[in-house]
């Protein structure tokens, strides 16, 4: 058996990879590691979560688990209500920014954690040898429905109240958050027009995943009603993208680093330290944000559960990733788009400053990507002696690290090589203050790997 597990839960083709018998395995199996005794299911809005969301759940109930069904609710509330309720686990049926033709099974722990590498090495252990804690039939589980919405919107109402009425374009984009979104925005006050706030599959409007190409028509519609911002969420709304009122979509890297630093500032960071946790992939303008108030980064691997994993383990003030995951761990540690939403707003009001004027304090940098062949057989071989092959080749590196591919750090840009999970590439990523320093480290990483493929295909 392979993997169930990658970066972000079980994840696959809806009936390919992803079948009502992978689902029923994975809700019998997670049920008898955990020992549980009561779950939380929800799903978004995809045609197939019905299906996977049934066989999920008979999975649960033959070992005797009481289960609160959601409905179709965002990833962040699923695990907020988990913990609320006391349960042992939740469970999210969504593949959260992929196309409608996938789906997946996100797991938390009582904590609102996602399950960690050693917990689905427990769970796929358990399916591999078909060993569930299967119940006697009189003592099989039982299904409750549970309105989750007022155990969220008092969550955000005791955490933040917002002074001015902000003209907010909301795009849902069909998902998870079409409902809740909109409401939310108006239980606080704002001015709210909606695009693509109903429920959709199929993604027909735009696609699930925020871009600057998908969130045209957002930022268009922000530019002609002369609003103060455009906010945009994927499929199961644990991601978050922003327009500013001008209609120019925020880099998800500059919106990162700025709130970083306002997280920061609000818990006396100004001199005073503070933790922020990103990922290998984060552009430096981060660290230049954070560090420049006397804070410090800490970077993790590339998959929102481990940068949960890290603001919990590190006492952080905050995490996130550059695609728009959020972490805050005052509320909850699972990435919550419509919460940082709402924090985002917060933040511009403290600071007196319009989204443009908040991002533009930011640095910005040059980013360069390339993609190098290497078969799959000895992708990762290579990118294992280029830990050792990079390091002596740029002597003036300043950091160093092996947590995810290999990263050096340097004084004016950073470099990234990661092996692909799917294809038979190497990755590159290079960040430079310049583009002639981007463009010199993307030329010399790239002809230290190509040597090395070479020197393996002797």
């Amino acid at each position: 058996m392979g993997r169930l597990f990658g970066s972000s839960g079980v994840r696959g083709l809806v009936n390919v990879e992803l079948s009502p018998v992978v689902a029923c395995s994975v809700g019998s199996a997670v049920a008898t590691y955990a020992r549980a005794k009561c779950a939380v299911v929800a799903c978004d809005t995809r045609v197939s979560g019905g299906m996977v969301q049934d066989a999920l759940v008979s999975g649960l109930l033959s070992c005797g688990v009481k289960v609160y069904l959601l409905g179709v609710v965002p990833t962040p509330v699923l695990a907020y209500v988990t913990r609320v309720l006391g349960a042992d686990v939740g469970f999210m049926v969504t593949a959260s920014h992929n196309p409608p033709q996938y789906n997946g099974i996100k797991v938390f722990n009582s904590q609102s954690l996602s399950y960690v590498d050693a917990d689905q090495v427990g769970v796929e252990g358990i399916v591999l040898e078909k060993q569930y804690g299967l119940v006697d039939w009189r003592c099989l589980g039982k299904t409750v429905c549970y309105d989750a919405y007022p155990v969220y919107f008092e969550l955000v109402k005791k955490s933040v109240s917002l002074h001015k009425r902000w003209h907010v374009v909301v795009d849902p984009g069909c998902g998870a958050a079409y409902q809740l979104a909109p409401q939310l925005f108006k239980l606080l006050g704002c001015k709210v027009t909606a695009l693509n706030a109903h429920p959709d599959g199929y993604f027909s409007a735009r696609p699930s995943e925020p871009t600057v190409e998908s969130l045209k028509a957002l930022s268009k519609t922000v530019r002609a009603l002369g609003a103060d911002v455009g906010v945009a969420f994927d499929g199961d709304a644990d991601r978050v993208a922003f327009v500013d009122e001008g209609g120019e979509f925020v880099d998800f890297d500059h919106a990162l680093a700025a709130y970083g630093a306002y997280a920061l500032k609000q818990v006396g960071g100004g001199g005073g330290g503070g933790v922020v946790v990103t990922n290998v992939e984060a552009s430096m303008c981060v660290e230049t944000m954070v560090e420049g108030l006397g804070g410090r980064v800490v970077r993790t691997r590339v998959g929102d559960s481990y940068v949960s994993e890290a603001v919990r383990g590190e006492g952080a003030v905050f995490g996130g990733e550059p695609c728009g995951a959020w972490v805050h761990p005052l509320q909850h540690y699972c990435p919550d788009g419509p919460l940082s939403a709402v924090f985002f707003l917060k933040a511009l009001e403290d600071e007196g400053k319009s989204v443009s004027e908040f991002v533009g304090e930011v640095p910005k940098y040059v980013t360069l990507r390339k993609s190098v062949k290497c078969s799959n057989e000895v992708k990762n071989r290579i990118v294992a002696t280029l830990a050792r092959t990079l390091k002596d080749k740029f002597g003036d590196c300043t950091g160093f690290s092996v947590i995810d591919g290999v990263r050096l750090a340097f004084n004016e840009g950073w470099l990234l090589v990661r092996a692909s999970g799917t294809e038979p590439l190497i990755r590159v990523t290079v960040e430079g203050k310049t583009d002639n320093i981007a463009k010199e480290l993307m030329y010399k990483a790239v002809s230290v790997i190509c040597e090395c493929i070479e020197e393996e295909a002797v």
